[in-house]
């Protein structure tokens, strides 16, 4: 069993003779996001898989085993939907809005999406498919390869292949908790020491808080502050 653990992501720069010769790994988007995996080659040659963890293979990328061989990566067809514009063409505004309608709604579901220039393209569900329908755009189930977007948050390399949609899903929550944590206090400072110092007399400010503290409406407050 031949093992490989080098990855040139495409475009790679190697000589096109030299990857048509090469031997050619089929895998479906889940497989090609694997770090460890074995699998066949076109040839009926097996492999094991020890790429960094967090690699996901993209169709064109080249792999090179122990012996220096180079693997050429294919994606492999798959059960996806097919989603295009809706409404009255795929060229009107209404469709258009209704293809950009499901991209916001599948985003909202962390749902790994291949965008092309006129089509959005996801694995297979029904459940999915239920609610594009009712978004007025027009779906069909089909054997294609499935390329999804590289995660917005992956870790840096420039062709965002080295990050699995579960990491981007981590990091894109950890930099959401960062920042609205940062918001969080940096309006809540702001309100009381900038509004309540800078803007407003702070004697007010202060007056203002009190009467919450003993309650909305309460008379106690609301006369001491009348008196001030």
């Amino acid at each position: 069993m031949l093992k490989i653990d080098k990855h040139l992501p495409a475009p790679h720069g190697i000589a096109p003779v030299l990857v048509k010769r090469a031997a050619k790994l089929v895998l479906p988007f889940g497989d090609r996001s694997k770090s460890r995996l074995r699998a066949v080659l076109d040839n009926g040659d097996e492999v094991a898989l020890f790429l960094p963890r967090g690699t996901v293979l993209r169709g064109g990328d080249l792999l090179v085993a122990e012996d220096g061989a180079f693997v050429e990566v294919r994606a492999a067809d798959e059960s996806v939907l097919q989603v295009t514009a809706g409404g009255t063409g795929q060229g009107s505004e209404e469709g258009q809005l209704s293809l950009m309608r499901a991209a916001y709604h599948l985003g909202n579901r962390h749902t790994p999406v291949e965008v092309g220039h006129d089509y959005l393209r996801l694995e297979y569900d029904p459940v999915l498919a239920d609610m594009l329908v009712r978004l007025g755009v027009t779906i069909a189930r089909a054997e294609l390869p499935f390329e999804p977007e590289a995660g917005a948050y992956g870790g840096g390399h420039k062709h965002g292949h080295d990050a699995t949609f579960a990491e981007d899903y981590a990091a894109a929550q950890a930099v959401f908790h960062e920042h609205h944590g940062h918001d969080h206090d940096h309006g809540h400072h702001h309100h009381d020491h900038g509004h309540g110092h800078h803007h407003h007399d702070h004697g007010h400010a202060h007056e203002h808080q009190h009467e919450h503290e003993h309650g909305p409406g309460c008379g106690h407050g609301h006369d001491h502050s009348h008196r001030r």
